[in-house]
């Protein structure tokens, strides 16, 4: 059984189609009407929940163990992006990225850990950024960073229950964070990829789930990411 975050849309519900198609269940957290439609396509359940909130995230987990009796597999796949030079950068923007992108995974491996059984696995969706420098991009930068070294920490941490946590760095997808970009925007960054293109939702969704499978690695970072990290 999977629990999803972020499954309404992108990332998220690429996993969700991959895995239903395995015929694995599955449970679908966004905080948005979307994830009902997505669920139901799928046969899956649907949970809304606003995971900046313990609460949210405690109706999640149990909304999920309480159908299935146990969580599989997490995948830790929602966020937000806001972003802005340091001198015009709002604190309120900074603290909210980081606890949809930091706090909230955090507490969501807390929350879900005891009913992982051995074998299972938790899967983080960071960010290039979170590895390497860009102007303008210090909340998501320093969450997807703090995300990178939660992994490590939990993989260890998990380790003795026979639980994988691992990082899957996605490069430039073809997501809703970069839909709102100008056309000019796009074309510079796409030629900062070396393969040259953006990614597929689909195409990180396979490596998430192939990540998910494998038993022996556990503490990993996995860049999806056309070469992107290797060239700057």
């Amino acid at each position: 059984m999977w629990l999803i975050t972020g499954a309404s849309r992108g990332i998220g519900a690429s996993v969700a189609r991959r895995v239903a198609a395995r015929g694995d269940s599955l449970a679908l957290v966004a905080r948005g009407t979307g994830v009902e439609a997505v669920a139901d396509e799928l046969g899956a359940l649907p949970v809304r929940a606003d995971l900046t909130d313990p609460e949210g995230v405690g109706h999640a987990v149990d909304a999920a163990v309480e159908r299935y009796g146990r969580i599989d597999v997490v995948v830790n796949n929602a966020g937000i992006h806001r972003g802005g030079r340091l001198e015009r950068l709002e604190l309120d923007d900074f603290r909210a990225v980081l606890e949809a992108d930091l706090v909230a995974p955090f507490e969501l491996c807390r929350r879900a850990a005891p009913s992982i059984p051995a074998g299972g696995a938790i899967v983080n969706v960071g960010a290039v950024v979170g590895l390497r420098g860009f102007p303008g991009d210090a909340p998501y930068g320093s969450a997807k960073a703090g995300l990178a070294g939660l992994t490590k920490v939990l993989a260890i941490e998990l380790a003795r229950a026979g639980v994988t946590v691992n990082l899957v760095v996605p490069g430039l997808t073809d997501t809703d964070i970069l839909s709102g970009l100008d056309d000019g925007v796009r074309e510079r960054l796409v030629g900062l990829v070396p393969l040259g293109r953006l990614a597929a939702p689909d195409e990180i969704a396979a490596v998430v789930c192939w990540v998910a499978d494998t038993p022996y690695m556990t503490g990993a970072v996995v860049p999806v990411d056309g070469g992107l990290l290797a060239r700057l």
